[in-house]
């Protein structure tokens, strides 16, 4: 396929940290007309089991001491662990595409990231009441501003229309039928992206597809869907995870630790190590496209100086 300059390459996919490249169909952008954000119905009996079953989720995983929320202090990081975590997560896809599906194998790929500013828009469901979505805005336009801190790269938040970088707050249902709105809010956006996003299952907490164009290795636009029937720790460790992996960390490691980037759910939210992994993805000294060989000896020369003296 040649590299026409319409067309986005679905280079980040995480589903709790699944990592996946497919190509997506987009055409140019253009300012939309609003429309009401009503979907479909509200609280539905589906809706209200998923509901339960994350509050028995979260409750589990708090319970068996996991969904930290401490940053991970506790947890020394060596100058080769955050080498290597760093290169195992901006650089490798954990999923590839076979024939429109996710296949489970860990590939090579190449760094990517933002080089254009964020404009994040939030996209509420009609199931999200207006006491929640004050919380919901609160919540992920301080993490952006976090995210901006870290990286360097200017982060601010806007309408969903105007947005190169949309969260999506929907339940079971609105998700579902969410085709209509991502054609009106990513003008072009491949069906295949919106199957994907339609036919997320119950396992999977939250989903984020980072899109960059033709064979580009970076970004210019993203994705990310968070539930409306998770509970409090659920809710804001989908914000953390999906929101950070948007920027150019897309894979997970078992290896990893402390880290949200890490399938085993210990952390709920962004530790020092991932604060560490964005800062030296965003680092001006490493540039989009880049392979492991070529990234590794600055990456550990970034390492050095951001860890000083710790072997």
């Amino acid at each position: 396929m040649t590299a026409d300059p319409r067309i986005l390459c679905l280079a980040a996919l995480a589903l709790v940290g699944l990592s996946s490249c497919q190509v997506a169909q987009f055409e140019p952008p253009t300012r939309p007309e609003p429309r009401p954000a009503v979907l479909g119905p509200v609280h539905s009996p589906a809706s209200r089991a998923l509901a339960h079953h994350y509050a028995k989720v979260e409750a589990d995983l708090v319970s068996r001491g996991l969904l930290r929320i401490d940053g991970g202090a506790d947890i020394p990081v060596s100058r080769r662990t955050l080498v290597d975590n760093f290169l195992r997560i901006a650089l490798y896809d954990e999923y590839v595409s076979n024939s429109g599906y996710l296949v489970a194998r860990e590939t090579r790929s190449r760094l990517r990231r933002w080089e254009q500013p964020i404009r994040m828009g939030i996209y509420f469901g009609a199931s999200v009441t207006p006491e929640q979505r004050r919380k919901d805005r609160a919540e992920i336009s301080a993490f952006a501003s976090r995210l901006s801190r870290l990286t360097g790269l200017p982060v601010s938040m806007t309408s969903p229309e105007d947005a190169n970088y949309l969260v999506l707050v929907v339940d079971e249902d609105e998700r579902r039928r969410i085709g209509p709105e991502l054609d009106r809010l990513v003008p072009g956006i491949d069906p295949a992206a919106q199957q994907t996003i339609a036919a997320i299952p119950r396992s999977t907490f939250c989903l984020v597809l980072a899109f960059s164009r033709g064979n580009s290795s970076t970004y210019t636009n993203a994705v990310a869907v968070i539930r409306s029937e998770h509970p409090d720790r659920l809710r804001s460790s989908c914000v953390h995870e999906e929101l950070a992996q948007g920027m150019g960390l897309a894979n997970d490691s078992p290896a990893a630790r402390p880290s949200i980037f890490n399938d085993d759910e210990e952390f709920a939210f962004l530790t020092q190590q991932d604060e560490l992994m964005l800062r030296i993805l965003y680092d001006r000294r490493l540039r989009p496209g880049m392979t492991e060989t070529e990234a590794r000896p600055i990456v550990e020369t970034i390492v050095a100086e951001l860890l000083g003296g710790e072997s």
